[in-house]
């Protein structure tokens, strides 16, 4: 057993600066050693200004690397299947950014290798970890709102967004290279998050449309129903006039109900006819709580906090919803 996670990073890129990529220093038991990036002079940059030891522009000389015994792929998805299989085949473990795949097939041939091979593979969906999303979890399961009945989101942006003018080269809205623009890109949160708060789901359906002016799928409406019953209804549109903008999940129970963003800070209970809003600041790096039980699950030390099959279902979902 590994008694020391050295990682190497596939893809140290804008979203690693600091949401994911100095965390892997602050965990006990594990280590950057290693980033790659196709540009070679900020893939040096990056590695000097993080006291990363090595640095390429090759994702081979990381994963063929014996300093290096985990890959974190942050690339964007439409590499995520071919430098997953490959660092799975040579012997490393591996933590993959969300969406897993392009695809549910290409997820499952992820989970498939990863069997096959013995290493171990976990996806990227860290707001499982944070504690703003553990309260949630806690208030609902601790009957404050009473029995949970159903679950309404909204996610509204306008077509200009800083989501989009973050990338120069606006691969999010390039179903080649994203998989489908920013539902894709956006929405895997939100629905892993569902399955995290409500487990296995029953039934799916969902309608998508494409507006004129884009070349991805930019409107979508999905409903689950899960086991245990509790309806599910989504939409999402990126195309909405700039008023229109949201970011909201309500949950309702037989009490009261409890509404969030994904992207902020604050929720609110409503219950007997009073608000009441919580705040519960993110961390400086968001994802250090979901890569420390990463490091755990690596090293034979705790679950796997999000597992391949998890990453799966949530593609089979957001196919379902976008009619892929």
């Amino acid at each position: 057993m590994a008694k020391m996670i050295n990682w190497g990073i596939i893809g140290c890129g804008d979203v690693t600066e600091l949401k994911s990529g100095p965390g892997f220093n602050k965990i006990e038991h594990s280590s950057l050693y290693g980033v790659m990036r196709r540009d070679a002079e900020k893939a040096k940059d990056y590695a000097l200004r993080h006291q990363v030891p090595f640095w390429s522009t090759d994702a081979t000389d990381l994963i063929c690397n014996e300093n290096i015994n985990a890959i974190y792929i942050a690339t964007p998805p439409v590499y995520h299947e071919e430098y997953t299989v490959q660092a799975l085949r040579a012997g490393k473990d591996v933590y993959v950014e969300k969406p897993m795949a392009l695809t549910e097939a290409g997820c499952k041939n992820m989970a498939e290798v990863a069997e096959i091979s013995g290493s171990k593979l976990s996806v990227a969906h860290y707001r499982r970890a944070m504690p703003f999303f553990i309260k949630i979890n806690e208030l609902i399961w601790s009957g404050s709102i009473g029995e949970i009945l159903f679950v309404n989101l909204k996610m509204f942006l306008p077509a200009k967004n800083n989501v989009i003018t973050k990338t120069v080269d606006n691969w999010r809205i390039n179903p080649l290279i994203s998989g489908g623009g920013l539902f894709f890109d956006l929405a895997p949160h939100q629905i892993d998050m569902m399955l995290y708060l409500f487990g296995p789901v029953k039934n799916t359906c969902g309608l998508s449309s494409t507006s004129a002016q884009s070349q991805v799928t930019d409107l979508v409406s999905g409903q689950m129903l899960f086991l245990n019953n509790i309806l599910f209804n989504g939409q999402w549109c990126f195309n909405s006039p700039t008023e229109e903008k949201a970011d909201v999940c309500e949950i309702i129970g037989s009490l009261g109900k409890i509404s969030f963003p994904f992207f902020g800070d604050t929720y609110i209970v409503t219950k007997d006819g009073r608000e009441e809003a919580f705040r519960i600041l993110p961390p400086q790096h968001v994802q250090q709580p979901m890569i420390g039980q990463v490091v755990q699950y690596f090293l034979n030390e705790g679950p796997n906090p999000c597992d391949a099959l998890t990453g799966t279902e949530v593609l089979r979902i957001m196919e379902s919803f976008s009619k892929k």
